[in-house]
């Protein structure tokens, strides 16, 4: 699960983190008040206007503007507010713009030049570690620091069990070429960051840019924060931070009926019980000349409405030119299921697309017969090959 930059910043402020000081906009005015609000916390008529979606790149697209007064943070929010913003990271049509996060100015003069670093924390599933990556270099550019230079980008992996040491923090701070303050505030910066990722079960966090201003003081001026949702049952009051508007609403659709559904590309729609199976049903897809047009697990208690519930999600997707239903009856009776998919199937109405199921384990014989006397368009089968057969049938 993502989350807004405003919502990543106050998660970092909990931890003692040091970030950019922002109050969220709905509007023009809002903005005029968070940006006068400021102007009396820090006494600056400057401030920064931040398009809030779960995409990077905002400044590239337009999304992140500077104000020299509130009035114009006004003007500006009015211009962001309601924009498709497209960047890199969006689909190519953008994403809605609903809201903006008005920050204060954190380049202002002092007795150093600001320096903009990179730095987050993920998990390394091949070394099976934490890691952090940096690198001296921040900003909008970094992917092309990494492509062109890699040797300026920089990993310290994390011993989970052992968690981050002292002297690694240490080192991530020399190696960014900070002496001094700043290096004993990055240190710091550091630690409470990482503890910031272990505490709220997050797969990753990202700050970029990580600013050292000009009097020596390490803040958070971006945070980009993904959520292990396999541990919001843990993490309630993160979890309220979810923002549907910002997800595919099939996506939201799907775990409101409490389906394991991830839209893929292809032209095949495949609703099956486990995951093991899903993953083997998509080869068998790609096999029979098609591509799997979603993974669907609809889990082990595959009744009617689950069955209705899943068709019509897959029926959303005008790519799919078929159905395979791929069910193993072991907990589940197969003619149960079979009577589900017809019963599903009166309810929907029209489905325009052939429907092929594939039902093997208990009662499967008698499935099959429900399926091939229901006088629908339906085809019944109970062998992989079979149904495999049948994909490449009606796609031809």
């Amino acid at each position: 699960m993502n989350l807004h930059e405003y919502q990543g910043k106050e998660l970092l402020k909990s931890y003692g983190v040091k970030i950019q000081e922002g109050i969220v906009a709905n509007n023009a005015e809002e903005a005029v008040a968070a940006a006068k609000k400021l102007k009396e916390l820090y006494n600056s008529d400057w401030c920064v206007v931040k398009a809030q979606i779960h995409a990077g790149g905002r400044g590239k697209g337009g999304g992140v503007k500077l104000a020299k007064s509130p009035e114009q943070a006004g003007e500006l929010a009015g211009q962001i507010i309601g924009m498709m913003l497209k960047t890199p990271q969006t689909p190519p049509d953008g994403k809605l713009v609903r809201k903006v996060l008005v920050t204060q100015d954190v380049f202002y003069p002092g007795a150093s030049e600001p320096k903009e670093f990179y730095i987050s924390v993920l998990m390394d599933r091949g070394k099976g570690c934490n890691v952090i990556i940096y690198s001296p270099e921040g900003g909008m550019d970094i992917e092309k620091v990494a492509e062109e230079t890699p040797e300026l980008v920089f990993a310290e992996f994390v011993d989970p069990l052992l968690g981050l040491r002292p002297f690694q923090a240490q080192k991530v701070a020399f190696n960014l070429g900070l002496s001094g303050a700043a290096l004993k505030d990055m240190v710091d910066f550091i630690q409470k960051l990482y503890a910031a990722f272990i505490g709220s079960d997050a797969s990753m966090f990202e700050i970029n840019p990580c600013l050292k201003t000009s009097d020596d003081k390490i803040i958070a001026v971006d945070a980009k924060v993904a959520l292990d949702e396999n541990a919001l049952y843990r993490q309630s009051a993160l979890a309220a931070m979810r923002d549907t508007d910002e997800e595919d609403p099939t996506d939201v659709e799907a775990q409101s009926y409490d389906l394991n559904y991830v839209k893929l590309d292809g032209n095949v729609g495949c609703m099956v019980n486990g995951a093991g199976l899903a993953m083997a049903t998509m080869d068998l897809i790609k096999l029979s000349g098609g591509d799997p047009a979603n993974f669907l697990d609809v889990g082990g208690t595959a009744d009617a409405q689950r069955v209705e519930n899943a068709m019509r999600l897959m029926l959303k997707d005008s790519n799919v030119k078929a159905i395979l239903i791929n069910i193993f009856g072991g907990i589940v009776r197969c003619d149960r299921v079979a009577q589900g998919v017809v019963d599903a199937y009166n309810k929907i109405g029209t489905i325009p697309v052939p429907v092929i199921v594939r039902l093997q384990g208990t009662n499967a014989d008698l499935g099959k017969k429900i399926i091939d006397e229901s006088g629908l368009k339906v085809y019944g089968a109970i062998e992989f090959q079979e149904a495999a057969d049948l994909v490449a049938k009606v796609l031809n």
